[in-house]
């Protein structure tokens, strides 16, 4: 349905709702006192800032922690300590009830919680959208697909958190939105869906409202839902899912400028990485990883690296570089004793060696109910790989321990089938998988599930430590990068981790298996072949024996044997993400000469039909396969030694091969 077509019946229906003239009731009028005073929205918003801690999510926490007691509760307790987004899922939700606050009690509390100059990050669900979770029946909403159902959302629903966001004496607390999960997606991939095809229009339509109103409010930061990995991931879903959110950023006012950013794997449980399947074009028994049945071709394996990848599809369509990335960590960390350690490399098909190594345990990709076996992931924290990484911030978006949905049975009879632990469902390839729901319960969406809190505090990754203090291991390490190559050698440098317990050393991985274990943030791996591509990823180790998830994973190349960096400088590649059609990658250029450089320029030959779209931070041209990149007037000075770095995005067709990179100066 058209958006002129919605808006016309948007008016249609105010005008029998609320009379004639159409006019807003009480409840979405705007405050009758001063407007605030301009606030600063700043380009992340978590940075410098503390969580909001739910008073209600605490209290569940610690009264699971009571009842279990011994070593569990202990663990358990610590959850409490971490922020969690309020769930506005339903209009009821906004005054609260006697069990749950309402969204105006959660920000006077935290105002409390505001600890002198230091702001606090309030994160708030915007979730109640029109036929709401078209594809699934767990979460439908209270509000049918139809012009009436749109109306209510915005008149009851969207104005209402408005007036209260706006509120002047909230104006110092940093808001951020996560408005409507599960709904846009749909818009790519389930328009063979009756409801999803009616919905659809309702969505965009009340999405555009959300983002009118709430960026009118400069204290809000607004983050749209982008699905996980495994629903957007392949390149035939997630090109045009570019497209959807730039049709629905242009159709608002203030067009790109409206959204703040994007978050994955809201309330899912796709692994941050997989450490051990870190290339989906590994050859095994003759078939490339991403073919294994668990991957169905879909080359974006974790949350790293399909977050990176959204990043630059959205760029491409139009959104700022600016806008930030985040992950709902708060289910995805698949600990304990099913979790893979170490490479094992014996498995012969692309079927065994995936199920050997990777530590997303579900035995089907789609699962999403109740998952048996999750763990609580990374701890919510702001730019956990550094400033230089479009991922701004890990956030626990659904509070560990709520219930994903119900199923049907003789006192559920509206639930969902997914649901059910004896169910089943399809990958639509002719493979039947179980739901892989937890059995025993049968919980509506959104209420406690006392056997999930359990798992998931047990399988936590990183694991919660033993006493009060709460420690999780070292953090990732950040930044990895290639500072320099040649025909035999790659050096690598990283950000230092940090730790309770000190950080005791770092283990370096090339291409999923450890090559060395170094005390300092910087590493070079000799004896290599020339003009060939290697992966590598580190991890941090503390003096307690715990390690922290690997780093995102950078690609080093050696120069051939003849040349790569002869005139004075050496140009270092890695491939930043690679979803099938499309990838970016950074190049690290370093003088190696004993004087400062005037202009550098970098040049190579792409052996595919790899093409560039754009580039940041040099001057790039390209004529068939041979590309010339030139520094630009604040980056061609370099000291001796001294390292700039550029980028750029290209898309490609088959194969993928590093090229082997010149570099001269002058």
């Amino acid at each position: 349905m058209p958006q002129t077509v919605l808006r016309r019946l948007r008016t249609a229906a105010a005008a029998t709702l609320f009379g004639a003239t159409g006019l807003l009731p009480s409840i979405g009028a705007a405050p009758a006192h001063a407007a605030p005073a301009a606030t600063a929205h700043v380009a992340n918003p978590f940075a410098g800032a503390t969580g909001y801690l739910n008073p209600d999510f605490a209290a569940e926490v610690k009264a699971q922690a009571s009842a279990d007691g011994g070593t569990l509760g202990g663990l358990e307790s610590q959850v409490a300590a971490n922020s969690t987004a309020v769930w506005m899922d339903r209009i009821g939700a906004i005054a609260g009830d006697s069990t749950h606050l309402g969204l105006r009690a959660h920000l006077d509390h935290a105002l409390t919680q505001q600890q002198g100059s230091t702001p606090v990050v309030f994160q708030v669900v915007v979730y109640d959208l029109p036929g709401r979770d078209c594809a699934a029946i767990a979460s439908n909403g209270e509000l049918p697909a139809t012009a009436a159902g749109l109306n209510t959302y915005e008149t009851q629903y969207v104005d209402p958190i408005a007036a209260v966001l706006a509120d002047p004496k909230y104006a110092g607390i940093r808001i951020a939105a996560v408005i409507e999960p599960d709904s846009l997606p749909n818009a790519v991939t389930n328009q063979s869906k009756p409801a999803c095809a009616t919905a659809t229009p309702y969505y965009e339509a009340g999405i555009e409202y959300t983002l009118n109103r709430l960026h009118a409010i400069p204290n809000v930061y607004n983050y749209l839902d982008i699905g996980h990995a495994g629903w957007l991931g392949w390149s035939t879903n997630m090109v045009p899912a570019g497209k959807e959110y730039a049709k629905v950023a242009q159709a608002t006012t203030a067009g790109f400028a409206s959204i703040d950013g994007f978050v994955s794997d809201t309330a899912n449980t796709t692994p941050l990485t997989e450490p051990f399947l870190t290339n989906p074009d590994l050859t095994i028994g003759g078939q490339p990883l991403k073919s294994a049945n668990f991957y169905q071709y879909n080359p974006v394996f974790d949350e790293y690296h399909y977050a990176v990848a959204m990043y630059s599809t959205l760029v491409s369509n139009g959104f700022p570089s600016s806008i930030g990335m985040l992950v709902d960590t708060s289910r995805n960390g698949w600990g304990g004793p099913g979790r893979p350690t170490a490479l094992n490399s014996a498995p012969t098909t692309v079927d065994t060696y995936v199920a050997a190594n990777k530590v997303d345990q579900k035995p089907f990709r789609g699962d999403w109910c109740n998952i048996d076996g999750a763990g609580i992931g990374e701890r919510p924290r702001s730019q956990p790989y550094g400033t230089g990484s479009p991922i701004i911030a890990f956030l626990w978006v659904k509070p560990p321990g709520e219930s994903d949905g119900d199923y049907p049975d003789a006192s559920h009879p509206h639930g969902d089938p997914h649901c059910d632990p004896a169910g089943t469902q399809s990958d639509g390839n002719g493979n039947t998988y179980p739901t892989d729901s937890i059995p025993g319960s049968n919980i509506p969406a959104g209420q406690w599930f006392p056997a999930q809190f359990r798992q998931l505090v047990q399988n936590a990754y990183p694991a919660f430590g033993g006493g009060s203090g709460g420690d999780t291991g070292p953090t990732v390490p950040g930044g990895l990068a290639v500072t320099g190559a040649t025909s035999t050698s790659v050096s690598l440098s990283w950000t230092a981790s940090t730790d309770p317990a000190g950080v005791t050393g770092y283990s370096v991985y090339r291409n999923g298996a450890k090559v060395a274990t170094v005390a300092t943030t910087g590493y070079t791996d000799t004896g290599l072949s020339p003009a060939t591509a290697y992966q590598y990823t580190v991890t941090a180790q503390d003096a307690a024996g715990k390690v922290s998830a690997p780093s995102a994973a950078v690609t080093g190349t050696t120069t051939s044997s003849g040349g790569g960096g002869s005139s004075g400088c050496t140009a270092g590649y890695a491939v930043g993400n690679d979803w099938g059609s499309g990838f970016t990658a950074g190049v690290t250029v370093t003088n190696t000469g004993s004087t400062a450089t005037k202009s550098w320029t970098v040049t190579w030959s792409w052996g595919g039909n790899q093409q560039i779209t754009n580039s940041w931070n040099a001057a790039t041209s390209q004529s068939g396969g041979a590309v010339t990149a030139t520094s630009q007037a604040y980056n061609g000075a370099l000291a001796a030694n001294g390292t700039t770095t550029f980028g750029f995005q290209a898309t490609y067709s088959g194969g993928n091969t590093a090229p082997t990179l010149s570099c001269t100066t002058s």
